[in-house]
């Protein structure tokens, strides 16, 4: 059998602009897509740090994991570094879950324009 472990599981998610329903609805899909393809309890689900990219600032993309009934789960926000060139409007999750899956086999979600960012764990 295997042990249980916390991992990480990665998301990003582009929108078109800085309006808090934009951002709270491209949440709620990356972090529904994340929870669907891992098979995800939200019990399991220690912890979730989002970032955005500094050009975001209507909203906290947190307030969309408690819509989804996260209310027991940490959750924090902060802005990204501002990296000259890098992708605009971008909202980003690192979760960190209890799971007994191999690392290898999470699946890390990159959504829309943010598939440019990692698209080897497409």
């Amino acid at each position: 059998m295997a042990e249980t472990c916390v991992r990480g599981i990665r998301g990003a998610i582009s929108v078109v602009s800085d309006e808090p329903e934009e951002i709270m609805r491209a949440t709620r899909e990356m972090l529904q897509a994340i929870v669907e393809q891992n098979s995800l309890n939200i019990d399991d689900i220690a912890s979730a740090f989002f970032t955005v990219t500094p050009d975001l600032r209507s909203t906290f993309p947190a307030r969309a994991a408690r819509e989804l009934g996260w209310k027991y789960v940490p959750l924090l926000c902060a802005q990204e570094i501002d990296v000259p060139g890098s992708l605009p409007r971008i909202i980003r999750v690192l979760l960190h879950v209890n799971t007994e899956v191999e690392s290898r086999k999470i699946k890390h979600v990159y959504l829309r324009e943010a598939a440019q960012l990692r698209p080897e764990l497409i």
